[in-house]
């Protein structure tokens, strides 16, 4: 089992990614070669992040954004840029280029606003540094970028999951709530979307170890963790799962279409729960999800199945719900979730899944050649029907209790909005 999605060696220079497509099956690390597809490039970025092979906002933006260092590296340390179309006798052309290539890059997911923001800002150098055939300094400034990028986005999930846990605290503290409770979440947003320990899965993270922790004797813990399996491409069932087994913290999966009966079987006083055969009868007070962009209002864009699951929260007052980035995900030119792109995936993605093949026990079959687990694809509908396939929904901000950032945490104003 590996946590790392995201590997960079700078001697060499070398990107290689942890294929997602196929965790929790096999452990395969894939090397990015590119920006974008094209001659002499077998896996470029723009292939990892528009295949799926890497996802989750801030890997995404890492991922696009070392693989312009990658590119670099070929067309001016190891002399390819015929290979990719550059001139380097021409700044101007070679600038036009480079940009071309990184606005392609940007293309491979349209809602996430984090690669477009990583990527802007290299334009930005770009367009800003008088190379003067000066390639190399170029280089150089790009690579410190994103090393510093990577850098940052570990520091900031790691103060996103302490102000996360800052304001579970102060609110059950103001409820004056005591006893065990649980969390639920959707999709995966731990350190396979991230450069390690996550955003709403940090969070999570970060108050397991408190509950373990320097704050044990406080009246109230985190005991149980909800995973909504995220249909239809399981990132919950298969990585957000496989990330809570690898931290040992306690959790069940459940469906995206069970939210609303367990939280009203756990915060029943009457005990429903046992008698509906849950294990754990501590109610669900946190709803926590990442995001893929937030726009000036609080109106937040993520995985779909998140705009639900605050419907559901809204109906209990003692329900809160959490949404949790890096300020890289905030957009300050959009002001409305109205004016988000939402990316539309592959009909196949919904009619047809791909899993470990079992045994009648219930047991991996394994491949007795590669010695991995053998890998299947079926297809669930009928041939030829309509489908369709958002990647993203939009949850109003009117029914988001606290967006968390590595600043802090912010809750609406008396006027219902917040302001960032």
């Amino acid at each position: 089992m590996s946590l790392e999605s995201i590997k960079f060696t700078e001697d060499p220079i070398q990107l290689v990614i942890l294929n997602q497509l196929l965790v929790p099956y096999q452990t395969e690390y894939i090397r990015i070669d590119s920006i974008a597809p094209g001659p002499d490039c077998e896996f470029s970025g723009y292939d990892a992040i528009k295949g799926m092979y890497t996802r989750g906002a801030p890997a995404i933006m890492l991922v696009g954004c070392f693989s312009v260092v990658v590119e670099l590296d070929r067309v001016i340390n190891k002399d390819e840029a015929e290979t990719f179309g550059y001139d380097l006798a021409d700044e101007l052309s070679f600038k036009r280029r480079l940009i071309e290539r990184i606005d392609k890059l940007i293309k491979s997911r349209p809602t996430a606003v984090n690669l477009a923001n990583g990527c802007n800002r290299i334009k930005q150098i770009v367009e800003d540094h008088h190379i003067d055939r000066n390639y190399e300094l170029l280089f150089s400034t790009v690579l410190v970028f994103s090393r510093n990028l990577l850098r940052d986005d570990l520091q900031a999930n790691l103060s996103i999951g302490e102000n996360g846990v800052r304001y579970i605290y102060d609110e059950l503290t103001k409820e004056n709530f005591k006893g065990d409770f649980s969390v639920m979440t959707i999709c995966n947003t731990g350190s396979l979307a991230t450069s390690g320990h996550g955003t709403a899965l940090g969070i999570i993270r970060s108050l397991f170890k408190k509950a373990r922790g320097s704050h044990r004797g406080a009246p109230f813990k985190l005991s149980h963790v909800y995973a909504c399996e995220t249909r239809p491409y399981n990132q919950g069932s298969r990585l957000t799962a496989y990330e809570l087994q690898y931290e040992n913290i306690p959790f069940t999966l459940i469906t995206d279409n069970m939210a609303s009966f367990l939280i009203e079987s756990l915060n029943d006083s009457g005990g429903k729960a046992r008698s509906r055969g849950l294990a754990d009868s501590a109610p669900v007070k946190f709803i926590i999800v990442g995001a893929d962009r937030i726009v000036k209002n609080g109106d937040l864009a993520n995985k779909i199945g998140t705009f639900q699951l605050s419907l559901i929260a809204s109906q209990y007052t003692s329900v809160k719900f959490i949404g949790a980035a890096p300020s890289t995900t905030i957009d300050h030119v959009r002001t409305s979730g109205d004016e988000i792109v939402i990316e539309q995936r592959p009909q196949r993605e919904l009619t047809e899944v791909r899993g470990g093949e079992v045994n009648d026990c219930g047991e991996f079959v394994i491949d007795s050649t590669t010695g991995n687990v053998k890998l299947t694809k079926v297809k669930l509908a009928p041939q030829g029907i309509d489908v369709w396939n958002p990647s993203f929904d939009v949850t109003p901000h009117k029914y988001i209790d606290c967006i968390v950032t590595e600043h802090g945490y912010m809750t609406k104003d008396p006027n219902g909005g917040f302001n960032l």
